[in-house]
């Protein structure tokens, strides 16, 4: 008779590919690992092409730094339609198309093959942007795992679709035009301002491929068993309590790599400056860090107004510009003679890219102008730096929202657009020092230890990643007929 008992589970786990979903992606698989749990985690070719270029890497296992602790994670790779040298940033829209149409077909054909691996594949995690997720999950009779990489407020906006559009506010409307009021409406969700929704809920965005795929897939998220969300209960309480009532949704974040050090699994899709003995001669607090993450643009001339603004403040800074930020055609950005002036003051450095946490964890870093992509704002929270706020596309409005408005630990680098160097350098002035930085300093402090707390054994997202491990493998005994028995990774 056939053993119906095993170890643990066996995860699939797919990374959405953009760098920002990846590196969560990455540190659930090992976090999970380390519970006893086996994961597959399943890369597009083209992510893993530009990650294993970028770190000069000779083993094609990214994840081979921790599997020397005993971890069970396979590592495979997945074609997304396209050979890994096409320009998927500058043909953005014709990419997401065939996510949309042709990639579910490459998953169907891998998944074919691991539900005979040993142990059997029995959970699917899957982005939330990934639509196909509960179909293909029927399919093979897996459990199904939503993994959401922003704030519990983004998913729960996203989920009432229906109510935004009922209501006027959405962009299926009667409406000529969307309305423009205070939504007040939506379940665990006190207000919040049309400005404030994420870029694909605005009307010039009604029509891109991201905006029909984020529709696609909150309708299909209904039907996932689970949802995982990389936030903090104490932070979205009753966002996330109004998600319990229709879902289980459990929020386990911060994920971070493990010790918030530098990861030792490689995520970076390009390849890293070392900053630190740059670091090493500037004084504790006096640097601040600009970056405006891995995927979204922002115009010529924002760059230059920050750029100029950033001369005016006379501030130290180390600026990540990524090659692209513009477009992958505009390789000249920056102002005639910044670069020259910044080297002979002194002020500044300049790189394309580099780690992150390396570098904000540095003492002599004492602020961030970011895009507010959620892990910026995460990983900032824990190491007590207040933010300066500009936002560029999806959940950053939002994101925004919460830092300045509900936390208070940050400041809008414009309050109003066009941006212009003399309001960038005001800004960069009150975040850096004075009465409004000591008051940002003392609430970044405050919300780090929810992050802290949640962390921590007993801490809610420390048992909640316990609850969830439980619910999915009651659920695959439900399903399957599979038992486990109960070990774990110390």
């Amino acid at each position: 008779m056939e053993n119906n008992t095993s170890k643990h589970p066996h995860v699939v786990l797919f990374a959405y590919p953009l760098q920002g979903h990846v590196i969560p992606a990455v540190h659930l698989a090992i976090k999970l690992a380390s519970k006893g749990i086996t994961v597959t985690f399943v890369n597009t070719e083209a992510v893993h092409h530009q990650t294993v270029k970028s770190h000069a890497m000779e083993d094609d296992n990214i994840f081979k730094g921790v599997l020397q602790s005993g971890l069970d994670i396979r590592y495979v790779t997945i074609n997304d339609g396209f050979p890994v040298e096409f320009d998927r940033s500058l043909n953005h829209d014709q990419f997401w198309e065939s996510v949309i149409h042709d990639f579910p077909g490459h998953v169907d054909e891998l998944l074919a093959k691991l539900v005979l691996s040993n142990p059997p594949v029995n959970c699917l995690i899957s982005d939330t942007f990934f639509e196909w997720t509960t179909n293909i999950a029927k399919k093979y009779n897996l459990v199904t795992v939503s993994f959401w990489t922003e704030p519990a407020l983004v998913f729960n906006l996203y989920y009432h679709l229906d109510l935004l559009n009922k209501n006027g506010h959405g962009h299926f409307t009667s409406h000529a035009n969307p309305r423009q009021d205070t939504i007040n409406y939506i379940p665990g969700v006190r207000a919040i301002e049309p400005k404030d929704l994420s870029s694909y809920l605005q009307p010039n965005d009604y029509t891109s491929p991201i905006h029909r795929i984020i529709v696609k897939a909150f309708e299909k998220i209904k039907n996932a068993d689970f949802i995982l969300c990389n936030t903090v209960q104490e932070l979205e309480s009753e966002t996330i309590s109004a998600l319990q009532e229709r879902q289980q949704i459990y929020s386990i974040g911060p994920i971070f790599p493990p010790g918030f050090t530098k990861s030792r699994v490689a995520t970076s899709l390009w390849s890293e400056s070392d900053c630190l003995q740059w670091l090493s001669t500037r004084s504790r607090g006096s640097v601040l860090y600009v970056s405006f993450g891995s995927y979204a643009h922002a115009s010529k001339r924002e760059i230059e107004e920050i750029a100029n603004g950033l001369l005016l403040s006379k501030v130290g800074f180390i600026w990540v510009l990524r090659p692209d930020i513009v477009s992958s055609d505009e390789p000249e950005i920056l102002p005639v003679g910044f670069e020259d002036e910044v080297k002979d003051q002194e002020q500044g450095l300049i790189v394309p890219w580099c780690s992150q946490i390396e570098v904000i964890s540095h003492p002599a870093i004492g602020g961030f102008i970011t895009h507010c992509g959620w892990n910026s704002i995460l990983e900032s929270i824990w190491c007590n730096l207040p933010l300066l706020c500009f936002p560029l596309l999806t959940d950053q409005f939002t994101n925004r929202k919460l830092v300045v408005d509900d936390w208070r630990v940050g400041l809008n680098l414009c309050d109003q657009k066009p941006i212009t160097k003399e309001e960038v350098a005001d800004k960069i002035s009150r975040l850096m020092s004075g009465k409004s930085a000591d008051e940002l300093r003392r609430n970044v402090k405050e919300v780090r230890k929810a992050l802290e707390g949640a962390l921590a054994i007993g801490g809610s997202s420390y048992t909640n990643l316990d609850q969830f491990i439980d619910g999915v493998k009651a659920k695959v005994q439900e399903k399957t007929g599979f038992g486990f028995k109960n070990t774990e990774v110390s």
